[in-house]
């Protein structure tokens, strides 16, 4: 029995790291098993871990690698692991860490709604003002609730405007770091005030025969989105060729161009897109709502301030427990990047900005010791190119997280499942529910990472990062290489 005991560590041991408790070990289980029984089973691991970072996607790449039990805090596997790479939305994690230490799990955003006076004999207000308090996880659903509950309170109409008030935050709505934006979802504005994640759909339906205009519409149903249709459908066997294009802006109305061929019989496409302006676009949807449980508004959408002498209702959303979860599972830019700027406000910086919400996630993460020497925060999502983390920076970070009585639980549970769910869902099949990791992908850097925790055969869990840049080869090849090398730690 003691043999067996010590077996584990021998196999998780590798790469000439050595420590005197392990040496120790070494000569106890020489005595115990000869020295030919021991050269045959200490290589076993190392050499599988080897064999799997010798994929041809990852030869020539830059890499990052820890591997430690999360108890004892035991060198399992390393390559280069102070070495400082971009992490990709592998920064989620220390983004998730650091606002659960600074609101707490339970923490929820407030959206107010004001208006100039209460509701009168008939239900009428002259104006309304929605006011965002960073809530960054509204949806559809949320607005409709919320407008139900504005005609429990007796709301029947709106004679003016309904105003957006999103000065929470500063105007900066898309990282200066991030290279351009597109109209993709996950390019969407960071804003105090938002709806749908700052995103839409576009549904686009074949016609009727060959030749015909694709059928296309927009949810949520909102008339300020446009979409000029250029798109038709195809013979039944051709490929699709559509695509969908921010086509400019006006005053009133974003307008979207689609393009190309979807064939004849084929499934409905859903294209996910960004707005350009959240605020005005969660007016919009409140504006829909308000009238679909039957409150009128005689006004338009626009921008203005809030300060209205009456509260009409007061929209606690879901706690932060909640919204790091759904960011971390679906690896969300604008959440990530929402709660950065929360942060800045916490500190006392009004408008919240990057700056200021970047330098408070920092000086939370140091005082709980972690970062150090080199460590670069450009931004929340890991969008930006310019930050750099190393595989021990965000082992400390899960292994501070994951040990923390306040946060630990609902961290670890925010971690998408191999296999399972969010952005591991389709990956991992071979560790599937071993493994609760963030991955991190930015294809035309080269990429890719995935860091958290594992299941080993011994029942023991540990906390690992694996940080690629310059892999070799599709996004894909490189993903599959990695979780490869989670696999074989996995293994039974």
């Amino acid at each position: 029995m003691p043999t067996l005991l010590l077996l584990p560590v021998f196999d998780g041991r590798l790469r000439g790291r050595t420590s005197r408790r392990f040496g120790c070990g070494l000569m106890l289980s020489a005595a115990l098993l000869g020295v030919s029984s021991l050269a045959n089973a200490r290589p076993l691991l190392g050499e599988r871990l080897d064999a799997a970072l010798r994929h041809p996607a990852l030869r020539a790449a830059q890499l990052s690698i820890l591997v430690e039990d999360e108890k004892t805090e035991q060198v399992i596997y390393e390559r280069d692991p102070e070495k400082r790479l971009i992490p990709a939305s592998n920064m989620k994690i220390m983004t998730a860490l650091a606002a659960l230490e600074t609101f707490g799990p339970s923490h929820r955003f407030s959206t107010r709604i004001l208006t100039d006076r209460a509701p009168n004999a008939s239900g009428t207000v002259g104006r309304l003002a929605v006011l965002g308090g960073g809530d960054p996880v509204l949806n559809s659903e949320d607005w409709w609730r919320l407008a139900a509950d504005l005609r429990r309170r007796g709301l029947r109409r709106v004679e003016g405007d309904l105003l957006v008030d999103d000065s929470l935050f500063d105007r900066e709505y898309w990282h200066p770091q991030w290279k351009g934006r597109s109209a993709r979802a996950y390019h969407a504005p960071v804003s105090a005030l938002t709806a749908n994640y700052g995103a839409f759909f576009i549904a686009i339906q074949p016609g009727m025969a060959a030749g015909d205009p694709v059928r296309v519409a927009v949810d949520p149903p909102i008339s300020s989105l446009q979409i000029v249709n250029r798109a038709v459908t195809g013979p039944p066997q051709s490929s699709p060729t559509l695509s969908v294009q921010r086509g400019g802006q006006s005053a009133q109305a974003e307008i979207f161009t689609v393009t190309g061929r979807l064939p004849a019989a084929d499934e409905p496409d859903f294209v996910p897109r960004s707005v350009q302006d959240a605020a005005l676009y969660a007016g919009a949807v409140l504006k829909l709502q308000l009238e679909a449980v039957g409150i009128q508004v005689g006004g338009s959408v626009r921008r203005g301030s809030a300060n209205l002498p009456h509260v009409l209702a007061t929209h606690e959303g879901r706690s932060l427990a909640e919204i790091v979860r759904l960011f971390m599972k679906y690896s969300n830019n604008a959440m990530a990047e929402s709660l950065v700027k929360s942060m800045a406000v916490k500190a006392g910086q009004r408008p919240g900005t990057w700056p200021a919400g970047l330098a408070a996630m920092r000086a939370k993460l140091s005082k709980l010791r972690l970062l150090g020497t080199g460590a670069v925060l450009a931004d929340g999502s890991g969008l930006s190119t310019d930050n750099r983390l190393s595989a021990r920076m965000l082992v400390d970070a899960l292994r501070v997280g994951g040990r923390s009585f306040g946060i630990g639980p609902e961290f670890v549970s925010a971690f998408p499942i191999s296999s399972r769910d969010g952005t591991l869902e389709n990956r991992t099949a071979r560790s599937a529910d071993l493994v609760r990791a963030k991955t991190g992908l930015l294809s035309d850097q080269r990429v890719t990472a995935l860091s958290g925790y594992m299941l080993r055969p011994d029942g023991d869990v540990a906390v690992f990062s694996i940080l690629v840049n310059g892999h070799a080869g599709r996004s894909k090849s490189a993903m599959d290489a990695v979780d490869r090398f989670v696999a074989e730690l996995t293994r039974r």
